[in-house]
């Protein structure tokens, strides 16, 4: 070999013996840390980020998309494990005072050490649905750090390492969060409130109903087409903003997703839109979704009916008894002199005496208000007709029953449905429902 060839292999050696040295020494320093002094590292890491955002972090929390919705949480950490706390899990969107930790499990988490607005999701004895009792919201105040991505922090469930983004907060998203609790309260109502949803999709040329089934503890709904010849439907939980609320996963309508439901305060309903007239609306309306011919069995000539509600029985307990007509029985109460309550409510329907509501008291006589029944059979409700009080066709109806009586006697009629549960006894329950207002009150077949 030429003393040049050999010149050069020895020049090449040389630097390859040089780029192995750099690389081992690379290596090494990559652990020259010990396990506990990474470990401290990767804690001060994680402390550091949660310290660094000067309004600290908001995070919008769906525990399970699948049967609950989102909540919003604002969290501003400060030395000595403190850290300041709020949320739109109800409408108390107050900033609480708390404490956390970084700890050290699987991998480095932060765990809020005591009682905070983010342990309201994860209290079993505070349940939103029956499905759910003692389990809770399934959420969890055990975070695991997964790192970051650009500005978030991104998390991991602790029971579930389901991922949680913690994204900057804005000085906007704690002066707004209060927002979010009127649009709570704007999709929840009051009691006076109509007592039934419909989702209305519009695909540009047709328009689609779908009764809309929310339950507004859980933030999710249930939307089931009205047409039988249409098979689609919807299941979506919401978290709330400012302007409305965004649904999780989004409502596909014609292949668009929409997702962004606002506020319309003219129509109090909820839109989302989309493009070229596609749309997908929440309304609220005194109209069941659904009609029935249940109400049938107190038309003249049927065979004699009667239905109770009682006050101190499972009737009063049923879910199905809405809060405007629980405020009404209340009023008659109030109404009423020290030592006499309501004792029951009561139809007699095609009876020997005739029809009539009759309203038994504990510590008074009953009173008899004598009805006739119509029916408005396009609209599938019932008529009562005032006849007479006690059977004086020429008295007032008294003071402390005016209120609650014409939920039930008036022109406009009343729904009646025949409901596909039981109250413990075999009877079978039937609700009745003001066409006009959010009454609806529940009662056993006697």
């Amino acid at each position: 070999m030429k003393i040049k060839n050999i010149f050069s292999y020895l020049i090449v050696a040389i630097f390859a013996l040089q780029l192995v040295a750099c690389t081992n020494t690379d290596t090494e320093q990559k652990f020259d840390q010990t396990p506990t002094e990474r470990t401290n590292a990767q804690k001060k890491e994680l402390n550091d980020l949660l310290l660094s955002s000067e309004y600290g972090w908001k995070a919008i929390y769906f525990t399970d998309s699948t049967q609950l919705g989102g909540f919003t949480h604002l969290f501003k950490f400060l030395p000595n494990g403190k850290v300041n706390m709020a949320s739109d899990f109800n409408t108390d969107t107050k900033m609480y005072n708390s404490q956390y930790e970084i700890q050290l499990g699987s991998t480095v988490s932060v765990v809020f050490t005591t009682a905070s607005r983010i342990h309201l999701l994860s209290d079993s004895n505070n349940f939103p649905t029956a499905a759910l009792r003692g389990k809770g919201y399934l959420g969890d105040f055990q975070f695991l750090y997964y790192g970051q991505d650009k500005e978030d922090i991104i998390f991991r469930t602790n029971r579930t390492v389901q991922e949680l983004r913690f994204v900057k907060a804005t000085a906007e998203d704690w002066s707004d969060l209060n927002k979010n609790a009127i649009t709570l309260n704007n999709i929840n109502g009051t009691a006076t409130s109509p007592l039934f949803r419909l989702l209305v999709t519009n695909d540009g040329t047709a328009t689609h109903n779908f009764d809309f089934d929310f339950n507004t503890n859980a933030r999710f709904g249930e939307a089931t087409s009205l047409d039988p010849t249409y098979d689609e439907s919807y299941n979506f939980g919401f978290s709330y903003t400012p302007t409305g609320a965004i649904a999780k996963p989004a409502v596909v309508v014609k292949g668009q997703k929409l997702a962004n439901f606002i506020f319309d305060s003219v129509n109090n309903s909820f839109v989302a839109t989309g493009r070229d007239g596609v749309s997908a609306t929440i309304k609220y309306t005194n109209t069941p979704p659904t009609l029935t011919d249940d109400y049938k069995v107190l038309l003249p000539g049927k065979v004699g009916a009667r239905f109770g509600y009682f006050p101190d029985d499972l009737t009063a307990g049923a879910s199905t008894n809405s809060q405007f007509f629980i405020d009404e029985l209340a009023k008659i109460n109030a109404s009423l002199p020290d030592g006499i309550t309501l004792g029951s409510v009561q139809l007699y329907l095609n009876h020997s005496l005739g029809n009539f509501i009759y309203y038994t008291f504990n510590g008074r006589s009953a009173v008899f208000h004598y009805i006739d029944v119509e029916e408005d059979a396009v609209g599938k409700k019932i008529i009562f007709k005032h006849k007479s009080w006690n059977g004086n066709t020429t008295s007032a109806a008294p003071s402390f029953l005016a209120s609650f009586d014409k939920n039930l006697v008036n022109a406009s009629g009343v729904y009646v449905k025949k409901e596909n549960f039981r109250l413990t006894y075999a009877n079978s329950v039937y609700t009745f429902t003001s066409s006009v207002s959010s009454f609806r009150m529940t009662t056993w077949l006697l």
